[in-house]
């Protein structure tokens, strides 16, 4: 029997136009993987046979099957070795790479910033400069009124400005001590939660993490909150909103609460509600136990974005008018059950259709409109980024829960 190929790592693939010609992105959410890879049409065809079993006679077998010529063994045996150098496969190498990058973090005494230099300034000036931007011309004045919750987005913060401006400006108008957040972890986890007492450093400084509450959270649970701590490694859902609450908030001292919620893929396939899960209803019952043990004034932040579709998402006709008709009345029936406290109204209009706009931050808006039963919303703002090269589109939001008097 033939030995078989090594099998391709958990990676994000999308179809790009280059000049004209179709090509598939392959990139690693872990970023262990440092360098994305442009491949063609039958190399990508190559890379979706990688599964572990199949050997090299077996994929050269089904490529010339796919496309009725010949796959040359020594080039077939390149690419592979190209995909294992750049740390694409579940290999040797890949394992002592990982080895590494993951001993490195832990031995860490704060979480790095991952994405300062690409999606944000790493020079603190041209940074305030960028989220100075974010703020003009908001188009209603701000209240005061102290927060319970904040939905923010996680988009890019090249592409999200003027949302991140509303919530943010909400922030700033109401300063609290200690901000929970909850972030979509991008990357697959082991358990529903993935916490980490880390401090997080941005090129404005370093935020605290409030290492008591999360050891008091910890301690109630039945299963391990840190055991996918890695997964905070390179995730931007938190990193940008702790960018964010530096920002608004200057030199008043804050700290934060890092929580990632992974996927409610399979709750959404069984129509299961998230609030009779065991593990989201005791993460829920032990952040109110928590909060309730002392008296630190605290917002819930939910960084999320909502609908992503087109061709970079598995929709191959791209965005077609009934596609974007039938996504913003998705995301209108969305927001109006965060906006009305209704965690039961959001996700049953999540489960109608089996999430097909792909809401990226389904998880942690399940948990945190568990948190905010019966608290109503204000919609700050609504809006999209589309990107034409994919003929994609995703779309975000900002809503305000005021503290109930």
């Amino acid at each position: 029997m033939e030995t078989p190929l090594p099998k391709l790592r958990s990676i994000e693939t999308f179809p790009v136009d280059v000049d004209s010609k179709p090509l598939v992105f392959l990139r690693d959410p872990l970023r262990y993987a440092a360098d994305p890879l442009l491949v063609p049409y039958p190399a990508y065809f190559i890379v979706t046979l990688l599964d572990g079993r199949r050997s090299a006679e077996d994929v050269r077998r089904a490529f010339t099957r796919q496309y009725g010529t010949p796959l040359d063994a020594r080039e077939l045996d390149a690419f592979v070795a190209t995909l294992d150098e750049h740390h694409y496969l579940d290999s040797t190498r890949f394992d002592a790479r990982r080895s590494t990058i993951d001993g490195e973090f832990r031995a860490a005494a704060t979480r790095a910033p991952a994405h300062a230099g690409t999606s944000y300034p790493e020079e603190p000036a041209a940074l305030r400069a960028r989220v100075d931007g974010f703020y003009t011309d908001l188009a209603r004045p701000v209240s005061a009124t102290p927060l319970a919750g904040l939905v923010a987005p996680h988009i890019d913060l090249r592409l999200g400005g003027r949302a991140y401006g509303c919530a943010y400006a909400a922030v700033a108008a109401a300063p609290a001590a200690r901000y929970v957040i909850l972030g979509t972890s991008h990357a697959a986890g082991t358990r529903r939660f993935a916490v980490t007492r880390k401090d997080f450093t941005t090129p404005l400084g370093t935020v605290p993490t409030d290492r008591a509450f999360v050891d008091r959270l910890a301690a109630t649970m039945s299963t391990d909150l840190f055991a996918d701590e890695i997964l905070h490694r390179t995730e931007h859902a938190i990193e940008f909103q702790v960018v964010m609450l530096q920002h608004a908030l200057g030199a008043r001292p804050f700290t934060i609460v890092p929580i990632l919620v992974t996927s409610i893929h399979d709750l959404i396939a069984r129509a299961r509600a998230p609030g009779a899960d065991h593990a989201i209803a005791e993460l829920v019952a032990a952040l109110r136990a928590a909060l309730v043990s002392d008296d630190v004034p605290t917002v819930i932040i939910a960084g999320v974005d909502f609908a992503h579709v087109g061709r970079k998402f598995g929709d191959p006709a791209g965005l077609t008018p009934e596609l974007l008709a039938a996504t913003e009345a998705k995301d209108r029936r969305l927001l109006a059950a965060l906006a009305a406290g209704d965690p039961d109204g959001f996700f049953a209009a999540l489960a109608a259709d089996a999430d097909r706009t792909r809401v990226c931050g389904a998880a942690p808006l399940c948990v945190f409109l568990e948190l905010m039963r019966g608290v109503p919303g204000r919609l700050l703002s609504y809006d999209g980024t589309r990107d034409d090269g994919t003929r994609s589109l995703v779309t975000f939001a900002s809503l305000a829960f005021d503290h109930p008097a």
